[in-house]
């Protein structure tokens, strides 16, 4: 059994693009190279092997991405900028490269049945909800490629969220979690950053309340948060052995906002 693609791809697909996104599409293109085969996107909605899901989660990233970067009428230079960088992230190149424009171009078009493949997505994925969590959070990112979020951005969101079976109100929570995460990491988690009141705002919005809660309160949604994204539980759960680490960094991130949070309480 040839495994060395799928193993290298593994490997440098998270050292490249530093998320369980590129660490998964690598070890998928490690095991197409393993295979010698090339990729089909003309069944994405029918098996729900490793391959077929990973492949529907290829094309529908970047096709839904493009419709992301047009919901306003035009696709502004930050946007394409993501779009390329995340390419480069991922080391598509040659055909694949070519493949990922194309789904951007897709999405792009006037008309884009985005309800039909985000269907065809979900019954791919099946009932991996870290993989629709960590689609959605990847379209966010995009939506805030330009640092703001237009209405029709937004809305756009909106649509995406509920194909995937997201509520407005999840979505909204999710966008404060997320853009808080994004500041809360960027800043740094250390004891330097323990009197700035930006990032111990970041912290609460990362545990998802804010300082108006009870210790117990804190205490409590950091418990569940840690129990959501505990890494041998999701693999229990059914998630990949190689997105242990994602869930690792995830369940890190909760721990340093809990930590800052508790420090500043006993000061």
């Amino acid at each position: 059994m040839r495994i060395w693609g799928k193993i290298l791809g593994f490997l440098f697909g998270f050292m490249l693009s530093k998320n369980i996104f590129g660490a998964l599409l690598g070890a998928w293109l490690g095991h197409r190279f393993d295979k010698g085969v090339g990729l089909d996107f003309n069944h994405l909605g029918g098996s729900k092997s490793d391959t077929d899901r990973q492949a529907a989660f290829f094309y529908s990233t970047f096709s839904v991405m493009g419709y992301i970067a047009k919901a306003n009428g035009r696709v502004s230079q930050h946007e394409i900028a993501f779009a390329k960088a995340y390419m480069d992230k991922l080391s598509l190149k040659g055909e694949l490269r070519q493949q990922a424009q194309e789904a951007f171009r897709d999405g792009k078009t006037t008309g884009f049945p985005l309800t039909d493949r985000l269907a065809k997505l979900k019954s791919a994925v099946g009932n991996r909800q870290d993989l629709l969590l960590l689609f959605l959070e990847i379209q966010i990112q995009v939506a805030f490629a330009d640092g703001q979020l237009d209405p029709d951005e937004r809305e756009a969101l909106h649509k995406i969220a509920s194909g995937l079976g997201y509520s407005p109100k999840e979505l909204d929570k999710l966008l404060e979690m997320i853009i808080a995460g994004a500041n809360f990491h960027q800043q740094g988690s250390g004891n330097s950053f323990a009197n700035s009141a930006q990032q111990l705002e970041n912290a609460y919005k990362v545990l998802g309340v804010s300082d108006n809660n009870s210790a117990s309160e804190v205490k409590k949604a950091y418990r569940k948060l840690m129990s959501q994204h505990h890494p041998d539980k999701l693999v229990a759960k059914g998630l990949p052995p190689e997105m242990m680490e994602i869930a690792k960094q995830k369940a890190q991130d909760i721990q340093a906002a809990y930590e800052l949070i508790s420090a500043q309480n006993k000061s």
